[in-house]
């Protein structure tokens, strides 16, 4: 079964005054393992097709299927709690809490999920020596480079363990060394944990290292590539 599968997805904002055409009947279908990138210019659809995913809005048509279940027509409510327990996000801005530390941000997301407080401590550990600050647990935001920051933000949403990760622009706000070392982390969990990473982006660092490419023009798909089909190895 396919983890992710739009169809006829379509996103118009101000139908009823100055209509924006966002998405324009978008058919995809995302399969667990893959490490897939959203491209395309601004204003071409893919941070509005990633959100639609991602259950942070809704379609004014068409349907979006998470492991087969319907997304698209839950109450908000229902939607809230539907990413919480199979989404995890990565944001361009990190949206890490200031006053928390590393430890504490990653945990956060587990405390809502109501888990056992020695797991959770034990889980967030585990992740953030998995991307290379477990000696800068006790760190806060702002104690931390944006690239230590960003790897927080990747722990944070692996700790759900969710069925797939959604990045928007993680690498935006990175110098090359940063980003480079963010993107080694998350393609190492993709082929040694078969982890399903989605990107939204227009940076070439991280559409380099994609093994598929949706590229979207004016809200459509223009062009959908395999660039390497390699099948990734369950850890």
């Amino acid at each position: 079964m396919s983890i992710v599968k739009t169809e006829n997805l379509s996103k118009v904002y101000n139908p009823d005054t100055v209509p924006v055409h966002a998405l324009r009947d978008v058919s995809i279908t995302i399969e667990k393992g893959e490490f897939t990138s959203i491209v395309g210019p601004s204003g071409s659809g893919k941070t509005t097709l990633l959100n639609m995913i991602g259950g942070l809005d809704k379609p004014t048509s068409g349907t979006v299927r998470i492991n087969g279940e319907e997304i698209s027509k839950m109450k908000d409510s229902e939607r809230i709690d539907f990413r919480l327990q199979n989404i995890g996000f990565v944001f361009q801005h990190y949206n890490l809490i200031p006053v928390f530390t590393a430890r504490e941000n990653v945990s956060f997301i587990m405390l809502l999920q109501n888990r056992n407080k020695k797991e959770i401590q034990q889980r967030a550990d585990e992740l953030l020596e998995k991307v290379g600050l477990g000696e800068r647990k006790d760190a806060r935001p702002v104690q931390l480079s944006g690239g230590q920051q960003q790897r927080v933000a990747v722990a944070r949403a692996l700790a759900s363990e969710p069925k797939f990760i959604l990045a928007d622009e993680p690498t935006a706000n990175l110098d090359t060394e940063a980003a480079m070392n963010l993107l080694d982390i998350m393609e190492k969990m993709n082929k040694e944990q078969n982890i399903t990473f989605v990107f939204s982006t227009h940076d070439q660092r991280v559409i380099d290292r994609a093994r598929r490419v949706i590229t979207m023009v004016d809200g459509a798909i223009d062009n959908d590539e395999f660039q390497n089909t390699q099948t990734n190895e369950t850890a």
